[in-house]
């Protein structure tokens, strides 16, 4: 019997294409009458993607198709270039779907799955007469903020998927901001017109979301399946010399003593807020590994670069590097799970991306909350207000996709942060760590994410039986 094929398409966002793949080598080890074809678009001449999807062991059961390099009309930000680049694939994925489904060597097609931001595909893929999903790389609560745009008048919104009421100013940018108006309609537009909506979280991590979601009337024909954590608890690293330097530093840190400082694969500081960073962790006199990006070239699409050793000098306060070369580590790209899962790591500055949340539950560290963009104020108030797990150091810092941001954090709030995330016996640490559990239990039979997968793999080979 022939295998029952779905096609997923993927966002050029190295956040959401690495949960994608995760969730992709998911369902094939579930179950081996899947196949797999995962359609990989890219911004023009970014390489950064293939480190990822280059590494993969392609084989019956997963196939990759990147499609034709796409032109955007020059001067696209990254707001306009994503709408772009979406419109100019439309008939690229309508040729790879049929040139898939006319190979004999081919499963059944059962289902397409489209990224959180690839909705308005789902017009181009119904014509092949299957149901198209929505895989969503963020939380079941952040599934709310669709429904927020017409309440932008108040400071505080009730929205369903949170118990308390939500400040205005820890919405994501996409819904505050005239640019993006057009972007965010079309895509909650898309999320409507989906089967079925696939959610890289877990119902033990957001019980009240996933109730308020699935009791609402509005949304009663519309199946949620809660399938995570997805991560890869031991990828492969982009520097295994970089990592293994790092890993060896922590080795002879004492355990929970280290505060890990990272911002995702596109946070970036100016010099100005670079030199407050450096003033708090100076005066907090705490062991540090402070993965720092160097900004990519203004309106470009680009993501940040690491500094050369000479630039690093001078973007941090003069000494730094000196002073604390015995306690430290300033390093560019960070391996970040394999910090987060070293036993010397305490706490976590982070910017809250839900690849990073679902991380450091995963690995019980707590997190200080400093958000930059798209979903991360949201995810971190919903840490900090609503699972109470997490501090804060702001959860209404916003960067630019220009990179100005809105205000400068001055070190006082930072050093607070990380002394707080570092207190070993807080309520914060002691939920965390009850909350990692319920993540590695979850995946397991039994658990709920593990019985919801089930459920989605029985609606998928369904769909070849009818």
């Amino acid at each position: 019997m022939k295998k029952a094929e779905v096609v997923i398409i993927s966002s050029p966002g190295v956040g959401h294409l690495v949960s994608t793949l995760e969730f992709a080598k998911l369902l094939i080890n579930r179950d081996n009458r899947l196949r797999i074809t995962i359609l990989v678009m890219k911004f023009p001449h970014t390489t950064e993607i293939d480190v990822y999807t280059k590494s993969l062991a392609i084989d019956d059961s997963l196939n990759i198709v990147d499609l034709p390099e796409c032109s955007l009309p020059p001067n696209s930000n990254i707001t306009s270039g994503m709408v772009d680049l979406l419109k100019a694939q439309k008939p690229n994925v309508k040729k790879a779907v049929s040139n898939l489904t006319k190979a004999p060597e081919n499963g059944v097609l059962a289902a397409f799955i489209v990224d959180m931001f690839c909705t308005t595909m789902i017009d181009v893929v119904k014509e092949f007469s299957v149901p198209t999903l929505v895989f969503f790389t963020s939380g079941v609560a952040f599934l709310d903020n669709v429904d927020s745009t017409q309440l932008l008048q108040q400071t505080e919104l009730a929205i369903r998927g949170f118990a308390n009421s939500v400040p205005s100013n820890t919405l994501p940018s996409s819904v505050l901001r005239k640019e993006w108006e057009s972007f965010f309609m079309s895509y909650a537009k898309g999320l409507k017109n989906a089967d079925a909506i696939i959610v890289n979280s877990f119902e033990e991590l957001e019980s009240y979301a996933v109730h308020s979601f699935v009791s609402h009337p509005d949304l009663a024909g519309l199946p949620i399946y809660p399938v995570g954590p997805i991560l890869n608890p031991k990828p492969k690293t982009k520097s295994a010399i970089d990592s293994d330097d790092i890993v060896k530093w922590l080795d002879d840190q004492p355990p929970s003593s280290e505060v890990f400082l990272c911002f995702g694969s596109r946070g970036f500081f100016d010099e100005d807020q670079v030199k407050e960073i450096a003033l708090a962790v100076e005066n907090t006199g705490v062991r540090f590994v402070w993965s720092l990006r160097k900004p990519p070239p203004k309106d470009t699409m680009n993501a940040p670069s690491d500094y050369t050793l000479s630039d690093l000098s001078s973007v941090l306060p003069e000494g730094f590097l000196d002073r604390t070369a015995e306690i430290g580590r300033v390093i560019g790209w960070a391996p970040q799970t394999h910090i987060l899962a070293h036993p010397a790591t305490g706490g976590f500055v982070s910017h809250c991306g839900w690849n990073s949340t679902l991380e450091n539950i995963y690995f019980g560290v707590p997190v200080a909350t400093w958000p930059l963009f798209a979903d991360q104020q949201t995810n971190a108030f919903q840490l900090v207000c609503e699972l109470k797990m997490a501090v804060e150091i702001a959860l209404d810092y916003r960067l630019e996709f220009n990179g100005e941001s809105n205000y400068l954090l001055t070190a006082d709030k930072i050093e607070r942060g990380i002394k707080s995330v570092l207190d070993k016996d807080g309520e914060v640490r002691k939920k965390v760590k009850e909350m990692s559990a319920a993540s590695k239990k979850t995946l397991l039979d039994g658990g709920s994410s593990y019985t919801y997968l089930g459920r989605l793999i029985d609606y998928i080979r369904y769909q070849v039986s009818k």
